[in-house]
């Protein structure tokens, strides 16, 4: 049985940002992020049963409303007379592995083909129509669903379009989607088309943690008894979002009060009018929700502070939040001269959150920032490594910069991504299979080709071709997969002044946020002094891989035999978690390799390149040497592991660009 949405205890924000979309599902759904049991899903599927019930045709399988069915209707058009039912509102869940297919519907091809059938099934889009669309672990979802999915949401129309038939149902659905950030982020584009986001944490206080437990096992031991003592909270709730609903469309929002909107907007420098549309909307919202026929200044800041801080982000590493001074500066700037400081936290029936206890407060995360210590001057040279040189503190990294594409060659098949080439069902059609199931993808070409010799045995006298079963053909498509980029830096003293190893991090920065755009699972291997450690296990954030850099400290020996090795046996353990992607081995280093003293240390780095090489490991070797005498011994590292070698300055994209430029010219 559902846990009740009244009982989940604190999450204030979360809860409000749900209740608003309730209210007004033109805000745009809800993005909520936090840390892994954190009540996310709990309260996301309670958030159903507050709903209210809504009337359907009988018998349509996209939730037709019997008193304005859609006239576009794939099961219609339904009569004026259809008979109607009344049903609870439904929340649909989208596993992370869902097809395209699965999300939107598809035709039966088979049908089509060997019977002139046109016939559709619907997907979950149809399903979730005037219900609710949930996701979790939506930064794990393929990029193209959720485009489809935000475009779905903002439209309130799922489109279709498979081998020249085209179906359109209504699909008006609250959208929401949780992520644990650990495992990786949105990218900016599709993080700003989500209305809202929230930050939910475990609470800190040990008395509502008890609280959370004690709720927990009371409704373990008796699933019902607990929802009978939350119906009349439940029911009131219920209640309200009706009456928000039926309010909604005569809350005023005046000219006074959509300046403050834009002040706020204009003054956390968002991209595009997204940010400005979704507060004045979830304004609004508030506004009704409250009770209230007008927009106040309390609405605009509630709003401001769900709506804005996942659009404030300047790049993938900037930790989202708001600064309420520069809310409250904003809000000022935009208040008429005449007019004091708000009184109280806007007033109203309700008050500002659903426990009628206000709005929770500001989002996490704050405006400023720590800024890295700047570096001293640059050190003279490489410290001698005779003898263990001692640890340095974090050296901070240079810019970032656009890298050129890295990939794994060959053709893989793991999950979609923007590196490396692989089959699956995204891309351009390069050929045509026989089909192992039902044919999700017709290749048309390949299909008559099949059945063009068959006709005269299957006695066809006329125009038009008689296809069997056996002539479908399955389209194949090429496109781009995501990998496993494994860095293995080195972080010893042989890697000279801290310019240099700023020069360092500040590459490898940018190749993470490459691999963040790309959709690449990361890990990172660090090796200095005596030994190597993993210091991030492979993992989906590139948040986490990038702070882990910035406090990287340098010094010491060049244990390069032992980094190898111990990304050997990272790769080795990931290749049985997720076999299906490849790796792409990226090591940052000058080649040198040094330890205590009479032992072969170059060649026990090159067996252990060669162990890594006979495992087929596509690698890449960035030569960090610099000065006007270069010993190569990245170059030599580079053909032991069978790896291309580039030097640090050739990873950048321009540089790419004017070799390319240079060739052109020269020819």
């Amino acid at each position: 049985m559902t846990y009740p949405f009244g009982a989940v205890v604190g999450m204030d924000d979360m809860r409000l940002a749900l209740l608003l979309n309730a209210v007004s599902p033109a805000v745009g759904g809800v993005l909520v992020r936090g840390e892994k049991g954190t009540a996310k899903s709990t309260a996301v599927r309670a958030l159903a049963a507050v709903l209210p019930a809504v009337d359907v045709v009988a018998g349509c399988r996209f939730a037709c409303d019997p008193t304005a069915p859609d006239p576009a209707c794939p099961d219609g058009p339904h009569d004026a007379d259809a008979p109607g039912q009344t049903r609870p509102a439904r929340l649909v869940e989208l596993p992370v592995g869902a097809s395209e297919d699965r999300v939107v519907g598809s035709l039966d091809l088979e049908r089509a083909l060997t019977e002139g059938v046109k016939a559709f099934e619907p997907g979950l889009l149809a399903a979730a129509h005037r219900g609710v669309l949930y996701v979790d672990e939506v930064n794990l979802l393929h990029d193209h669903l959720v485009d489809l999915l935000l475009d779905a949401a903002a439209l309130g129309t799922a489109y279709v379009e498979r081998e020249g038939v085209s179906v359109r149902h209504a699909a008006r659905f609250l959208l929401v989607g949780t992520m644990n950030p650990e495992e990786g982020e949105l990218r900016p584009q599709l993080l700003d088309r989500f209305g809202l986001t929230v930050e939910v944490a475990a609470p800190r206080d040990p008395a509502e943690r008890a609280e959370v437990v004690r709720r927990r096992f009371a409704h373990d031991a008796d699933p019902a008894g607990f929802t009978a003592t939350w119906a009349e909270e439940e029911a009131g709730l219920a209640a309200r979002i009706a009456g928000a609903r039926a309010r909604l469309p005569h809350v005023v929002l005046s000219d006074a009060a959509l300046r403050q909107v834009t002040s706020v907007c204009a003054a956390f420098d968002v991209d595009g009018l997204r940010a400005d549309l979704v507060t004045a909307r979830a304004a609004i919202a508030h506004a009704a929700w409250c009770g209230r026929d007008e927009v106040t200044e309390d609405d605009v800041r509630v709003a401001a502070r769900l709506a804005l801080p996942h659009r404030r982000r300047r790049n993938p590493f900037d930790a989202p939040g708001l600064d309420d001074d520069t809310l409250e500066q904003a809000l000022d700037d935009a208040r008429p001269e005449d007019d004091g400081p708000p009184e109280g936290d806007g007033g109203g029936p309700g008050g500002g959150g659903p426990d009628d206890r206000g709005t929770g407060g500001s989002a996490p995360g704050s405006g400023a920032e720590t800024q890295a210590e700047p570096p001293t001057p640059a050190e003279d040279g490489a410290p001698d490594e005779a003898a263990p040189a001692p640890e340095r503190a974090a050296v901070a990294p240079a810019d970032p910069f656009r890298t050129r594409r890295l990939e794994v060659p060959g053709i893989g098949a793991g999950v979609a991504g923007r590196r490396s080439r692989a089959r699956g069902d995204r891309g351009r059609v390069v050929g045509a299979t026989v089909p192992r199931g039902s044919v999700t993808r017709l290749h048309l070409t390949g299909t008559v080709l099949a059945a063009a010799p068959h006709q005269v045995a299957r006695g066809r006298t006329g125009p038009g071709l008689r296809i069997a079963r056996e002539d479908l053909r399955q389209a194949t498509l090429e496109g781009r997969e995501g990998n496993l980029v494994l860095f293995v830096v080195d972080a010893s003293g042989s890697m000279g002044s801290r310019s240099r190893m700023a020069a360092v991090k500040g590459a490898v920065l940018s190749l993470l946020m490459d691999a963040y755009q790309r959709r690449d699972k990361v890990g990172l291997v660090t090796f200095r002094g005596t030994g190597a450690e993993l210091a991030l296990p492979p993992t989906w954030s590139v948040e986490a891989a990038a702070a882990r850099l910035r406090e990287l400290p340098t010094g010491g020996r060049t244990p390069l035999a032992a980094g190898l090795l111990r990304a050997h046996d990272t790769l080795r353990v990931e290749q049985v978690r997720d076999p299906q992607r490849r790796p792409l081995l990226v090591v940052v280093t000058d080649g040198r390799a040094t330890g205590a003293r009479g032992g072969d240390h170059l060649g026990d780095a090159r067996r252990a390149a060669a162990l890594l090489a006979r495992g087929d490991v596509a690698g890449v070797v960035v030569d960090c040497e610099s000065g006007p005498v270069r010993l190569g011994l990245a170059g030599v590292l580079g053909t032991a592991l069978g790896a291309r070698t580039l030097r640090l300055e050739e990873l950048a994209a321009k540089s790419l660009a004017a070799t390319v430029r240079t060739v052109r010219e020269a020819a």
